[in-house]
């Protein structure tokens, strides 16, 4: 089979990511894969050869939509796989315009009901999913949200998780100052990831747990903001920011305690990682979290608990978590193995063809 994936920007986060690691493993099932960017980026992308770049200058761009039916022309891909952002809509008004009539999968990561702001918004994504010949959602959660808004669909949605890359070693190293705790973010700079009320809570942690370090991992619009908040609250000296790093499991498993208090996710590989890595999970109950975290793998605290939240990490730190980290990596091994999730997606293809 050949298969086309759509990614919105080369840019290291979960959606991409992910897309690469599956593209290798449909590789090695047999398949041709080819990936396909629509927005230019800097990131070092884990998928050779070369990420195709069509350098989009935004949705209107009319030249866009020619070069992607040209690719798929060239490729003569039997599916083509939209994974979020943009990549749907280029997608579609290229298919509209220039007749193309490959299958297109949209991969749901998220919650698309919560991006949606206006009746035109509602209006434009019904017209997208119409066109649609099956999604696959990362959770179940991200697959009730979307037939919530759009309920035509309950034909073509199927959840396939997001997965792990089983075997890749870990380094786990010492965080400074040694005699502190050390809790551990992994994620973009943006509004979902909810820093400022990561923020808010770590400088509750700080007036019981003193002794703590925060560690921030990843990049994004919103860093600036967010560096300067943090100096503006007295308490920078106890956040570390990282950016941008090659072996975040090197990062996770080196820390006491992982935590993650978004707004909005599909199913977060990171929390998976961290399961993986045996360090403990904080998470806010949004998206697909409970179907992974629960009473026996982690900690979840019910959106905005804030106090609660702040409450969870500091007896986390204080207690023997080993329960929680065997059961944690017991379900992560045996349910989020790339390899499987590979074989999900080619049986999810082959209704299509």
């Amino acid at each position: 089979m050949k298969i086309l994936h759509i990614i919105h920007k080369i840019q290291n986060r979960g959606a991409e990511i992910f897309t690469c690691q599956l593209a290798y493993h449909l590789r090695d099932l047999g398949h041709e894969v080819k990936i396909v960017a629509v927005y230019s980026g800097e990131a070092r992308l884990p998928f050779s050869p070369n990420i195709e770049n069509l350098n989009a200058s935004g949705f209107t761009d009319i030249g866009s939509w020619r070069k992607i039916s040209k690719i798929i022309k060239h490729f003569n891909p039997d599916i083509i796989q939209a994974n979020s952002g943009d990549t749907l809509k280029f997608l579609i008004i290229s298919k509209i315009i220039f007749g193309w009539k490959v299958p297109v999968v949209f991969r749901n990561a998220s919650e698309v009901g919560r991006y949606i702001k206006s009746y035109k918004q509602k209006v434009f994504n019904k017209f997208l999913y119409k066109n649609v010949d099956r999604v696959i959602s990362v959770s179940e959660a991200s697959k009730n949200d979307i037939l919530s808004n759009f309920p035509f669909l309950k034909d073509k949605v199927e959840v396939i998780p997001v997965g792990l890359e089983m075997g890749n070693p870990i380094k786990e190293f010492i965080y400074e100052p040694v005699i502190h705790k050390h809790i551990v973010h992994v994620g973009g700079f943006s509004f979902e990831k909810n820093h400022k009320g990561l923020i808010s809570i770590f400088k509750r942690v700080l007036d019981i747990c003193p002794n703590t370090q925060l560690h921030l991992i990843g990049d994004g619009p919103l860093k600036n903001e967010i560096m300067n908040e943090i100096r503006k609250s007295g308490i920078a000296e106890n956040i570390n920011f990282h950016g941008f790093v090659d072996n975040p499991l090197d990062y996770i498993a080196s820390a006491d305690l992982l935590v993650l208090p978004s707004k909005i996710e599909g199913l977060p590989g990171v929390l998976l990682e961290a399961m993986y890595c045996k360090t403990p999970v904080i998470a806010y109950a949004v998206g697909g979290i409970s179907e992974i975290v629960n009473k026996n793998t982690g900690y979840l605290i019910k959106y905005g608990k804030e106090q609660l939240f702040t409450d969870t990490i500091v007896n986390s730190l204080k207690k023997d978590n080993q329960c929680i980290i065997n059961a944690a990596f017991d379900k992560v091994t045996k349910e989020f193995d790339n390899r499987v999730i590979a074989k999900s997606f080619i049986e999810s293809y082959e209704i299509l063809r």
